[in-house]
């Protein structure tokens, strides 16, 4: 037989095999059958189908199994679907609504109804509507707006990175009109627009006119094209373009298809023209579209983002503590640790302000370890004995579920017990009374050292006998099973059958076996141990008076800092990764990768081989230490 490869003669030696060989031969054919089949059917994870009729009347079904799905799904992709005149829409989910949901259920929780008001510097009854109907939000709080200007966006929807408070900061939003063009500029290519928008905003520059048309449109953004909307209302009013055919552009300009972009030209062109707009005005204006549309963004988008995200400053505002034990209860489940730890810093800067006056009246929002009897199984928000229950009081509880080794069975038990309504409410008293009380099968001993460890026994003993409760679990342990055992057999009332049960012994506390109390430096190893970072306190801490005075940058502001910036650090060494150089001249020495961290973020340093020669010896113990380097923004440790 004849290889049907028409440039088999490229490959004689494929030739030669396919014409010799009938093992060969056999795969060639086969996978000439193969090629370009669907290897598997895929879901788009957000698509949705909608039509007037039945799908199973115009669109092919089927339903998709495994993976403990059970879905019907098109057989045709969306673009086959979009062409046959069906909608296709894509609902995406997200976690922030999910958080708001959360924080309003807190502050319900926590906050009486008079409080909830008044934390907006409202009354019941003024007509408004509720504090946290947030569908009904005006969107023109200056004190929310405050916020956004200050840079203080922690836990905002979009705007927590470092570039997009810069642009707040330089912006000064004080309208929802500025956030949705923050959202929709701050992206590559667009950027380069900030500068105009921001100085027409601040009266530095002045707004263009270019036609009536185009400056009515471009009003709300100071002349400047940002959204896609924009530029097919243009298209279409001063060109003469239908809305259909201007929107078929602008997709056409985003793909880059120079036949449709080249064939409508000419018909802007002439309608501007119709318009009182000059012919050489017009094409330059076109080539202006050409480059907006290219980047432009969906304002109908962005202003959904930037709807959600005044609601999540609104709750940040009024309602602080809430607010960010809502986000910490899902950030800590969606990201490691590595990358949640920080918002702990950032909420220790946490501003509450006086809704009535505006002022400051406090800053910080403490959080603190877990407690057996105060925390739930997310973040939670605790007032202190005395406390008044003001949206400017309470800390942050942590939640059960952060602790390492809490499955979900051990923490529903604590919680059940401690606060269902058979136990009435009753706090733990001490360790044997916790092991006492929950089931044994629910709660191992390795969760009751996590427990311990993580400070959640520190309220029923104290923070410098963890030591000694750890050295107690076995005791407390059976005990704790012994009780169960004599429950379950009915051993408790032997001698109460056929009379009255015989008076309750008053309880007494099992002391705790006695060792030798760990120190600082270890209790807050063991504390990082289960919780993934340090909640009471911080190794730096104890060298607070030096940290303060030699270091020149937090170890969180590094990334925002220019190339070759040096800087001085005082952190601890979380990791040390030595690798040997394999070229160059230092070929066989070692370097070093470390990841270090002080009380408020982690980043990456390189120990080059000279470096690493000399103080590699003094990352053996885990002190703090002073580093001394420049910035390197573009190394892909570093």
């Amino acid at each position: 037989p004849t290889s049907p490869y028409p440039n088999h003669k490229q490959e004689p030696d494929f030739k030669k095999g396919y014409d010799t060989d009938e093992l060969a031969r056999r795969v060639v054919d086969t996978s000439r059958v193969i090629e370009g089949q669907a290897r598997h059917s895929s879901v788009h994870a957000a698509g949705v189908i909608v039509a007037t009729r039945p799908l199973h009347e115009v669109v092919p079904l089927y339903k998709q199994s495994g993976a403990g799905e059970n879905e019907i799904v098109t057989q045709w992709d969306g673009p086959t679907c979009e062409s046959m005149g069906l909608l296709k829409m894509d609902f995406l989910g997200l976690r922030t609504l999910s958080i708001i949901e959360r924080a309003k259920k807190l502050i319900r929780q926590t906050l009486r109804e008079d409080k909830i008001w008044d934390a907006v510097g409202r009354e019941a009854g003024d007509g408004g509507p509720h504090p946290l109907d947030l569908d009904r939000l005006t969107y023109d709080d200056q004190r929310v707006f405050e916020m956004f200007r200050r840079g203080d966006t922690t836990g905002v929807f979009q705007f927590e990175s470092g570039g997009m408070r810069r642009l707040l900061v330089e912006m000064k939003p004080d309208r929802l009109e500025d956030l949705i063009a923050a959202n929709a500029l701050f992206r590559p290519g667009p950027m380069d627009l900030i500068p105009d928008y921001n100085r027409r905003k601040h009266g530095q520059d002045e707004v263009p006119e270019v036609h009536e048309i185009v400056d009515r449109f471009t009003a709300e953004t100071y002349g400047v094209m940002v959204y896609q909307e924009q530029v097919m209302q243009i298209v279409h009013e001063l060109g003469g373009i239908p809305l259909r055919s201007a929107y078929t552009l602008i997709k056409a300009i985003s793909k880059k298809k120079a036949k449709i972009i080249d064939a409508n030209r000419p018909k802007f062109v002439e309608g501007a023209g119709e318009r009182g707009l000059a012919k050489k005005n017009a094409e330059e204006l076109f080539e202006l579209i050409l480059k907006f549309a290219g980047y432009g963004f969906n304002k109908s988008h962005s202003t959904g983002y930037a709807i959600v995200a005044y609601q999540t400053a609104y709750l940040k505002t009024f309602f602080p503590a809430q607010y960010m034990a809502a986000f910490l209860s899902f950030e800590s489940q969606a990201q490691k640790i590595a990358d949640w730890t920080p918002y702990l810093e950032d909420c220790r800067k946490t501003r509450t302000i006086d809704p009535r006056t505006g002022e400051i009246v406090r800053t910080g929002v403490e959080v603190r370890p877990p407690d057996v009897n105060l925390s739930e199984a997310d973040f939670s928000v605790v007032f202190d004995p005395g406390e008044p229950g003001t949206a400017a009081g309470g800390h942050i509880r942590f939640g059960l579920k952060a602790l390492k080794g809490a499955g979900a069975k051990a923490i529903e038990a604590i919680i059940t017990e401690r606060d269902g309504a058979e136990a009435g409410k009753r706090p733990y008293t001490s360790l044997f009374d916790f092991c006492e009380r929950v089931p044994s099968g629910s709660v191992n001993k390795a969760t009751i050292e996590a427990l311990i460890k993580s400070g959640a026994f520190d309220a029923v003993h104290s923070r410098d006998e963890r030591a000694s409760m750890v050295a107690s679990i076995d005791q407390a342990v059976s005990a704790g099973q012994s009780i169960a055992r004599d429950r379950a057999a009915g051993q408790s009332q032997l001698f109460g059958f056929g009379g009255e049960e015989a008076p309750e012994e008053p309880e007494t506390d099992t002391p705790l076996t006695r060792v030798e109390a760990w120190s600082e430096s270890e209790t807050l190893a063991q504390e990082k141990d289960t919780l993934g970072f340090y909640v009471s306190s911080h190794p730096l801490e104890e060298w607070k008076a030096w940290t303060g005075a030699f270091p020149t940058t937090p170890v969180g502001m590094l990334k925002d800092l220019p190339q070759d910036k040096r800087v001085i650090v005082a952190a601890l060494v979380q990791s040390c990764r030595p690798i040997v150089v394999r070229n160059g001249r230092s070929a066989g020495q070692k370097m070093a990768i470390l990841t270090v961290e002080d009380t408020g973020a982690a980043a990456e340093a390189v120990m080059f081989t000279d470096c690493f020669a000399r103080f590699g010896h003094l990352l053996e113990d885990d002190q703090p230490k002073f580093i001394l380097g420049r910035i390197e923004q573009d190394h892909p440790q570093a």
